[in-house]
């Protein structure tokens, strides 16, 4: 079985491969104090819960974008399942010819989402990746990644308008009926929702057009996807698995 991280700067993924077919997924706190051994302990009980053993782990592989993270996460691997953990960066092939003025800048996560997405579905296609920060990427026709857009997310903004506007509360992340509302929660429901589904939008027919290409495919991945893709006239489809699934091609890869 594989054992895969995808580490967000709010939260961490987990899954689990055994071959092709993700068996159980789970999302956890990112924690930046947590030891190996608090890592190790909590995921052991996750796997306990699912009747899975971590003995049974044949190799793991780990995607992230806070670096405070990695040296428990690694050190996890090598403690509790005996493995040395394949880190996603320099040196690792994903088949995709990465376009940007310096790969390095590249998140790991958006790389990850580009590889799945185009093995799945093809080119031209564009990844919206709803996370901490909302990210936009696009690969071309030939499997190559083009580079993309950078958006605070949902939550980063909901949070910026709770703290700097004094009278307002903090609300639930939910969709109003309309967007002439008639108190304060509904009507900030619905700017947060209704608008950032418009700033989705915008930018995706932005990079449409710089595509130049009528048969761009529009895929959203992530916590919140789901929320803005039924408000949201670009998006084609939503994959939550994505980026697990981008991280067990990776691995197929690099391991062959």
């Amino acid at each position: 079985m594989l054992l895969v991280f995808d580490v967000g700067n709010t939260n961490i993924v987990v899954g689990v491969y055994d071959g092709k077919k993700l068996i159980k997924d789970w999302r956890i706190s990112t924690d930046k104090d947590k030891t190996s051994d608090e890592y190790g302990m909590l995921i052991r009980q996750l796997f306990r819960y699912e009747n899975l053993e971590l003995e049974l782990i044949d190799d793991v592989i780990i995607s992230s974008v806070v670096p405070n993270v990695m040296h428990s996460l690694e050190n996890f691997a090598r403690k509790y399942c005996g493995k040395e953990p394949m880190v996603v960066g320099p040196g690792i092939k994903t088949g995709i010819n990465i376009k940007y003025d310096n790969p390095k800048q590249v998140g790991a996560d958006r790389i990850v989402n580009a590889v799945a997405a185009y093995d799945k579905y093809g080119g031209p296609i564009i990844v919206v990746d709803f996370g901490t920060a909302t990210t936009f990427c696009a690969i071309s026709q030939n499997g190559e990644y083009l580079g993309g857009t950078i958006s605070p997310g949902i939550k980063i903004s909901s949070e910026a308008l709770f703290q700097k506007a004094s009278k307002l509360p903090r609300v639930e992340l939910i969709k109003p009926e309309m967007v002439i509302c008639k108190n304060t929660v509904s009507a900030m429901q619905a700017g947060i929702i209704y608008g950032y589904a418009g700033l989705v939008d915008n930018i995706v027919n932005m990079m449409k057009k710089e595509l130049k290409n009528k048969n761009v495919k529009v895929i959203a991945t992530g916590g919140l996807a789901s929320l803005i893709f039924s408000e949201s006239k670009s998006i084609d489809y939503v994959d939550k698995d994505l980026t697990l699934e981008g991280l067990r091609l990776i691995h197929d890869m690099n391991k062959e």
